[in-house]
């Protein structure tokens, strides 16, 4: 009995003994568990703090982890090769440690085009608008959205981003022609991509001499590669837009064939000039075409608005010197009876020089980046390009297709250098400042007796950097004939209208009568209305297009005709169907659309 009660004792201490280890372990468990959730809690705090950093918006950082999770990744593009894509995604994310950007795939992820393997002949876009670099290409690599369980938890970027590369943000002509403008009219393009937008530079150069400028694109702070590393290991941009539209661009840099204007150039001066105003008033610049509007205000108001002629000479402080850059601006200023001034890029912020450039009446400059300053030119202005010894004007022409471009309203003088006496070479540079130390003495024997700079392919050839980086002492004589050769008249410096490109619809009720007279004679007659918006505008000339084609042959018969009706006999045979083409020509060369085609059975 005694026995038993034992027994039952210490089955009653080791019942009591299990159920406090029990419950000391579930209250151990839930501590544990409490502690864990903390953590996580306090990660994800922390995680939305740094998403916060980037965004004055809020983001709630568990429904944006959950959408990627459950989502992935969302892609869809526009543009039909990697040369004119652009890509908007959602989640699209990137890892610092690897330098590679993931698209995360789930059951509910998007990617079009769904390109498989194509994707990489060679790239899915381009992130530059310099076409078809191999440095710009844009991929990603692939992971299951499971994946995320076994990475670091991402940072969300909550604003809408446009992802691009800067080509070369040292130098001026592209930071303009390759990057503000393309982003420019990238941002246009899409509603989102408004001026909150953030850029983000993923080409891993440092800021540069001319990040202000870019800093006019939005309001707020671009984002360079190197500083995606502070926000975390893995970082996921809510919405993206990928690349850049090459609309804007007019010109090619010899990577594949010598240097030149782009053979489909797209874009016009109007369209520049807009970019330019826009950017001058981000500068807090008033253009003083804008000062003295014609019309505007009192006589006495016009008079004070009207601007004084002068003209702006570049003045360069290591490189390409003018070497008696006074006595040129003694001679400018008695030649044009006009104050010279001179402004430079090395002494002056870009926003003072822009402010000068702005209201000039003549731009002179030896060739270089500073030239593409010449879109902030008054219309009716010149710009006048000055070239090295051995350098052929023809070959270089970045500025004068800038200059022609149709709406730009500038005029373009170049003059070369043809007395070797008056150049200064500096072979004992460094190779990238046209020094040739470095070469064979054959080479450099063959390059320094050389007269003219053969066509040739970006970027190192030494025989153009050796000649291009030159000193100059400018013929005077020489530079002043060129001058009343190429600006006839001294350019005004009234604000001139806009050139018009408005071109003519669509005529209006095309219709065909045929008659055969004989039974090798027959008459095609074609008549039709004005277009629409032809009596709204004043047109100096217009004129009709017909095209006729006899159905099945492949060559047509066109007529540049005066009337709105005509009657065709030659060559029009009985019993036959024509095709018949018509349009409307305004001043030359606006042409319209074609009608619907007429099929005309004689």
């Amino acid at each position: 009995m005694r026995a038993s009660l034992a027994g039952c004792r210490m089955s009653v201490g080791a019942l009591l003994n299990g159920l406090l280890v029990s419950v000391v372990a579930a209250l151990l468990w839930k501590y544990s568990k409490l502690s864990e959730h903390a953590a996580s809690l306090e990660e994800e705090l922390h995680l939305t703090r740094q998403s916060q950093e980037l965004s004055e918006g809020r983001i709630d950082y568990h429904a944006a982890l959950l959408a990627l999770q459950e989502h992935g990744t969302r892609m869809v593009c526009t543009g039909k090769m990697h040369t004119d894509r652009i890509c908007r995604f959602d989640y699209l994310c990137y890892c610092s440690e690897a330098e590679e950007f993931v698209f995360f795939y789930s059951n509910s992820s998007v990617m079009l085009p769904n390109l498989g393997p194509r994707r990489f002949q060679p790239a899915l876009l381009d992130l530059s608008s310099v076409e078809d670099h191999n440095t710009q290409y844009f991929n990603f690599l692939e992971l299951p959205a499971g994946a995320l369980k076994f990475m670091p938890k991402p940072v969300f970027v909550p604003d809408v981003t446009l992802i691009m590369n800067r080509f070369n943000p040292d130098n001026l002509m592209h930071v303009f022609h390759d990057d503000l403008l393309p982003a420019f009219y990238t941002m246009k393009q899409y509603l989102d991509l408004d001026d909150e937008a953030r850029l983000v530079f993923m080409e891993g150069w440092g800021e540069g001499p001319y990040f202000d400028l870019y800093r006019l694109l939005s309001g707020k702070q671009p984002l360079l590669k190197e500083q995606l590393k502070n926000f975390g290991k893995l970082m996921c941009f809510t919405k993206s837009y990928v690349g850049l539209s090459k609309m804007t661009t007019w010109y090619q840099y010899g990577f594949v064939q010598p240097q030149g204007p782009k053979a489909n150039i797209l874009v016009s001066g109007n369209e520049v000039r807009q970019f330019a105003k826009i950017m001058m008033e981000r500068m807090n610049i008033t253009g003083q075409e804008d000062t003295a509007k014609e019309g505007d205000g009192t006589e006495e108001e016009q008079e004070k608005g009207k601007r004084e002629d002068y003209i702006v000479v570049f003045s360069r402080s290591t490189t390409r010197l003018i070497l008696n850059e006074a006595e040129l601006i003694m001679a400018l200023a008695q030649e044009f009876q006009m104050r010279v001034l001179t402004v430079s890029l090395e002494e002056q912020s870009f926003a003072s020089i822009v402010q000068v450039i702005s209201g000039a009446s003549m731009l002179f400059s030896m060739h270089g980046a500073q030239l593409v300053t010449a879109l902030f030119l008054p219309r009716g202005a010149a710009v006048v390009e000055l070239f090295p010894y051995a350098v052929n004007p023809e070959q270089y022409t970045p500025y004068k297709t800038l200059a022609s471009l149709p709406g730009m309203d500038l005029q373009y003088v170049s003059w070369r250098n043809s007395m070797e006496e008056n150049t200064v070479t500096h072979p004992d540079r460094p190779w990238d400042q046209g020094g040739i130390v470095h070469l064979e003495k054959e080479e450099q024997e063959r390059i320094q007796v050389s007269k003219d700079v053969p066509r040739h392919l970006c970027c190192r050839n030494p025989e153009w950097l050796y000649r291009i980086y030159q000193d100059t002492l400018v013929d005077i004589p020489s530079l002043l004939e060129v001058l009343k050769e190429g600006l006839k008249t001294r350019p005004s410096v009234k604000k001139n209208k806009a050139a018009s490109t408005v071109h003519p619809g669509r005529v209006r009720e095309p219709q065909c009568q045929t008659s055969v007279q004989a039974t090798n004679e027959a008459k095609l007659t074609v008549s039709w209305q004005i277009p629409w918006n032809l009596k709204f505008l004043k047109v100096r000339e217009v004129k009709y297009e017909v095209w006729i084609q006899e159905q099945g042959e492949n060559t047509y018969m066109p007529y540049i005709l005066p009337q709105l009706n005509y009657t065709f006999s030659e060559n029009i045979k009985p019993f036959t169907t024509y095709l018949v083409w018509v349009r409307c020509i305004f001043n030359k060369s606006l042409l319209g659309p074609f009608a619907d085609v007429l099929m005309c059975r004689t």
